[in-house]
């Protein structure tokens, strides 16, 4: 198998909530399409984007109307303005930059496909958008077909099974393609899990420092999401009226309400709730791995490092063994909870943020290697079923379930003697198969599970 070439801050990509595969993703396929033609010289008179999948059942909910248009005007997730973004118009036109040679853009040509309409047709992924320019006479000039894969992660559908535009890296230095080749190449090489990943990176990049400024901006972002959302206030967009808990949460902790034993779990579960509410409301996170599951890495990995006094090369190996957990997800089955449901997002998230923890506890690379199993084991089935297709209920209090199952798997891990029955990539192997069986409804459509489950009679 090919080696594992992912790069941590293609993983770790700092964006605009509610969600990644709906809102990082489109904006990024939108603005490639609109690069794409401009490469070509095509200037059009006017572009259309078609949503199908989920991207059209929960994208409404998601922010992708919004999101698709940034990206046809050029912006960037990582650095575009997040109030500007949510407030661009549900109708009307948008006129491009000055000297930009780009059409107006009419927000009523982004358009959210019912299913009956291509009902039958079969979906090169379950988030699809179909992109077209037009000239003067209406005729079809230019048109690409785009996937939102999960994470942020796009693909257009003439490059399968690997990002689209990725740039061809070299050769890393300690290669390997599962769980079980990172844990020998790690025991091989007498490094811990984090630092073979770091040295990858420096192989493919040449210099530690730039790697180490892009974890640091990782770093900082979710340091600063966590704050962001500690100190919102009120009740969350989208119409549920859920209301902001995480400040009064990390209030409850501060006067040990949680007891002794319990508090570091509870004050990064008020994590978990302060990113999950930002993201919800549409502020800036990180991809942890998708938008969805944003709150469990960085709520587990800044408790500890406050409780334990880590350093930045810790957090940066953190931030490395975590990512590595994530890149072998996304490689060999899917990070997507439209693809797989929630199991390949917050099932992921906790593998990633459990192998993270239990290195971090001294753990040896089989340890992490079995935590990440433990954590990804028990959310096998995890359906993805937000209410009104809002990343909201049940969204963030999974993530904050998936912090206490990451502090368990990495405990259990520790603890295990060195043997485990199942390993994490027969586990993923699983996660995959049971993603493909899994029926659609139970899949980001907004037809099953909880997200039904409000209209349903009480027992």
């Amino acid at each position: 198998p090919a080696a594992i070439t992912t790069r941590l801050l293609d993983l770790y990509r700092i964006g605009p909530g509610p969600s990644s595969s709906h809102t990082v993703g489109p904006m990024r396929a939108a603005r490639r399409f609109r690069n794409a033609c401009m490469e070509r010289g095509v200037v059009p008179a006017r572009v259309r984007v078609e949503l199908k999948g989920s991207l059209s059942a929960t994208g409404r909910g998601h922010g992708t109307h919004g999101a698709v248009l940034g990206g046809l005007l050029g912006w960037r997730p990582h650095t575009c303005d997040v109030d500007a973004l949510h407030s661009l118009p549900e109708a009307g036109t948008l006129e491009p930059a000055s000297r930009s040679p780009w059409c107006a853009v009419h927000a009523d040509d982004v358009i959210f496909l019912p299913y009956r309409a291509y009902r039958g047709e079969v979906l090169p992924h379950p988030n699809t958008l179909v992109c077209t320019a037009f000239d003067e006479t209406d005729t079809i000039v230019f048109q690409q077909t785009w996937c939102s894969v999960g994470g942020g992660f796009v693909r257009e559908i003439d490059t399968p099974g690997r990002e689209a535009a990725t740039d061809d890296v070299a050769a890393p230095r300690y290669p390997y393609s599962d769980g079980d080749s990172l844990v020998d190449a790690a025991n091989a090489a007498g490094l811990a899990i984090g630092d073979l990943v770091l040295a990858n990176e420096v192989a493919w990049d040449g210099t530690p420092e730039r790697i180490g400024a892009g974890l640091d901006r990782v770093w900082d972002a979710m340091q600063a999401c966590i704050q962001r959302g500690l100190a919102g206030r009120g009740a969350l967009p989208g119409g549920l009226g859920l209301k902001r808990r995480a400040g009064d949460m990390m209030r409850r902790v501060a006067d040990g309400a949680f007891g002794t034993g319990y508090e570091h779990i509870a004050q990064a579960q008020a994590y978990a709730f302060a990113v999950n509410e930002e993201n919800a409301a549409g502020g800036r996170v990180v991809t942890a791995p998708t938008n969805g599951a944003a709150g469990i890495v960085p709520a587990v990995l800044s408790e500890a490092a406050q409780r334990l006094s880590l350093d930045r090369n810790a957090v940066h190996r953190a931030l490395a063994t975590a990512g590595a957990f994530g890149s072998l997800i996304k490689t060999h089955a899917s990070l997507s909870g439209a693809e797989v449901g929630c199991q390949g997002e917050v099932g992921s998230a906790t593998a990633m943020a459990a192998a993270a923890l239990c290195e971090i506890l001294g753990g040896s690379p089989d340890d992490v290697e079995y935590a990440a199993e433990i954590g990804m084991e028990h959310n096998l089935g995890l359906t993805c079923d937000p209410l009104k297709g809002l990343v909201q209920a049940p969204c963030i209090e999974r993530n904050a379930m998936g912090v206490a199952k990451a502090w368990s798997a990495a405990q259990l891990a520790l603890h295990a003697g060195g043997e485990h029955l199942i390993s994490f990539d027969r586990v993923i192997q699983v996660m995959k198969r049971t993603g493909d069986d899994m029926r659609r409804e139970y899949k980001e459509t907004g037809e099953g599970g909880l997200a039904v489950a409000v209209n349903l009679p009480e027992c």
